[in-house]
C-alpha cells in the first residue's frame, strides 16, 4: 500500500504551505535545499514542517489538500496546533448585521 501526504510548513516569512507527496522526508529536503526555483517556498527559505498526515487513497490526499489550501490562516493554526473542537467555528462566515 502506497502512502500519501498532505503536509503544512511554515515559511520563513511565516506563511503557509500545503502540499502534497508521497515521500515526505524528501520533499522537505527540496523545498529546504530550493531544488525548485520558480517554487513558492524557495525565497521562503528555511521551512518547517508544521502538520502532516497520511492517506492511503490519493484521491482522498488530493481532496483534502485542496480544501486545507482555502482554509484561513486561523484554521490553518487550529488543525497545526490539534485544535479539531475550534475547526467548525472557524468554517463559518462572519456577517456584519
Amino acid at each position: 500500500m502506497k502512502l500519501s501526504f498532505v503536509y503544512i510548513l511554515k515559511c520563513s516569512d511565516d506563511s503557509y504551505y500545503t502540499g502534497i507527496t508521497s515521500n515526505l522526508t524528501e520533499r522537505i529536503f527540496k523545498h529546504n535545499s530550493g531544488k525548485y526555483k520558480k517554487s513558492y517556498t524557495y525565497n521562503r527559505r528555511p521551512v518547517e514542517l508544521v502538520y502532516y498526515a497520511e492517506f492511503t487513497n490519493i484521491n482522498v490526499a488530493i481532496q483534502t489538500e485542496k480544501q486545507i489550501k482555502k482554509w484561513s490562516r486561523a484554521k490553518k493554526e487550529a488543525l497545526i496546533n490539534n485544535e479539531f473542537d475550534k475547526l467548525p467555528n472557524l468554517a463559518k462566515k462572519k456577517f456584519m448585521s
